[in-house]
C-alpha cells in the first residue's frame, strides 16, 4: 500500500509505533547530517534531496527499513563495514528496527553529502530523479500515490406521503 501522507512527518503519524521510531531516528540522522536538505514524500518513500536531485529515499517495510544512496561509491566503500548493503542498488536494507547502527548510517549519510558536493565542485553530472529510480529498482508507475477518494454524499430517497 502507497502511503497518502504529502510530507514526511505526516507520514510518519501513519505508522505503527516501533516503525515510527526507527524511522524517525533516520530522517533526523539525514536532516541533522545533511544541512539543506529537501524533504518530501514521493513515491511511498521519504525523499532527501540537495541542490535539486536526490540524495537519499528512505523505504520502511513491515519489519524492516530500507535505505536508499545516490552515490554509489559510497555504499561500496561501506560494503564490508555494515549487514544489508547491497551495491547494485545502491541500498542498506536493515532487517532488525530495534538494532540500527545509527553511529555508521551517520557516517553514510556524511560521506554521501561530500560525494555529491564534489561532484558539484568538479561539474560531474549528477544523478536526477529517472535515472535513480532505476538504479534503486524502484516501479514509478507501481508506487504513484492513488488519486484522493471522493466521497459523494447520497441523499436518501424521501418517504412518499401516503393519503389515507
Amino acid at each position: 500500500m502507497v502511503p497518502t501522507a504529502t510530507t514526511v512527518g505526516g507520514y510518519l503519524q501513519t505508522l505503527p509505533p516501533d516503525r515510527r521510531v526507527a524511522m524517525a531516528r533516520v530522517c533526523s540522522l539525514i536532516r541533522r547530517n545533511a544541512r539543506g536538505v529537501h524533504e518530501s514524500m514521493r513515491y511511498g518513500l521519504a525523499f532527501y534531496e540537495y541542490d535539486t536531485n536526490p540524495l537519499f529515499a528512505l523505504e520502511p517495510g513491515e519489519k524492516s527499513m530500507t535505505l536508499f544512496v545516490a552515490e554509489p561509491k559510497v555504499v561500496e566503500h561501506f560494503s564490508g563495514k555494515l549487514k544489508g548493503i547491497n551495491t547494485e542498488t545502491s541500498s542498506i536494507y536493515f532487517d532488525n528496527l530495534n538494532r540500527l547502527p545509527l553511529d555508521i548510517v551517520e557516517k553514510v549519510i556524511r560521506e554521501s553529502v561530500v560525494s555529491r558536493q564534489e561532484r558539484i565542485r568538479s561539474n560531474e553530472p549528477v544523478p536526477g530523479q529517472e535515472e535513480l529510480l532505476k538504479l534503486w529498482r524502484i516501479q514509478a508507475e507501481a508506487a504513484a500515490v492513488p488519486p484522493p477518494i471522493i466521497h459523494i454524499p447520497v441523499n436518501p430517497p424521501e418517504p412518499e406521503d401516503k393519503a389515507e
